[in-house]
């Protein structure tokens, strides 16, 4: 398991194929293993490198004190320990947020970026009365005694989910840090990364599955397109919020012939 230390904390992360760096980065309750669909399809044309951010799988813990930009920092490091140049880095829900505080403070280490399913944080994408019910109801759940913490996150699938994705999602909720996830949503309320999107300079793709409850195409996906300068859309239909298990296939195909046609 390669692994990078960033000011005391060590953050773990898979690295397979050979190729181009895709980075990838995951959402909320889950780590790297969010990600096995696409390691075990791209890994044939791309180094296909997930971590797991600060404070959630194998990586340290984090202070409540910890920010965006550390968090993107941590994320830079990991990009420069893989060693292969500029990377496609690949951020879905929580996890786009955090990349694109990568690109601010690091556009150095970015090839293109591709955003799915995701936000600019809440406070940019979605509506004050939103961001209050999502806060209040993150707070509920956290308020519970430790040995009855069990994380969700309502309206991740469009449909009926896969089994084996439901799960892998237990799997990874069981594993979840109550106080890790303070920290996390703590930011992600606060969170608002509108002035960043007309700067940015790369190539990006704006992945969203269409019936996405979570980060709807209107009004967030049109947010990005309609802010970023070289962005493209693709909506993968009857899908949800957590498009790269709910549709692999497709979610996979899209982002292989992006990032062949920008390697």
């Amino acid at each position: 398991m390669p692994a990078v230390r960033v000011d005391g904390i060590e953050v773990a992360y898979d690295r397979v194929g050979q190729g181009p760096p895709l980075v990838l980065a995951h959402g909320a309750t889950a780590d790297a293993r969010v990600f096995r669909p696409q390691a075990e399809d791209l890994a044939d044309e791309f180094s296909v490198v997930a971590w797991d951010e600060p404070g959630a799988g194998r990586s340290s813990d984090v202070p409540p004190s910890f920010t965006l930009a550390d968090y993107a920092r941590c994320l830079a490091a990991v990009v420069e320990d893989v060693g292969l140049g500029p990377a496609h880095v690949l951020g879905t829900s929580w996890g786009g947020t955090v990349v694109l505080e990568l690109y601010r403070h690091h556009a150095e280490l970015v090839r293109t970026l591709l955003l799915v399913d995701t936000y600019a944080g809440w406070k940019g994408s979605l509506p004050a009365a939103e961001v209050r019910s999502r806060a209040e109801g993150a707070e509920r759940m956290l308020a519970v005694p430790a040995e009855a913490f069990a994380p969700t996150m309502p309206g991740l699938f469009a449909g009926r989910p896969p089994a084996e994705a439901v799960r892998l999602l237990s799997v990874m909720s069981a594993d979840t840090r109550a106080q890790s996830m303070r920290t996390q949503l703590t930011v992600m309320v606060e969170a608002d990364l509108r002035d960043l999107l007309p700067k940015i300079g790369v190539p990006t793709l704006l992945l969203w599955g269409e019936l996405d409850a979570r980060s709807p195409v209107d009004p967030v996906a049109h947010q990005f397109l309609e802010a970023i300068p070289r962005a493209m859309l693709v909506v993968l239909p009857g899908v949800g919020h957590l498009s790269n298990i709910e549709a692999p296939e497709p979610f996979n195909r899209t982002v292989r012939e992006f990032c062949r046609a920008h390697s």
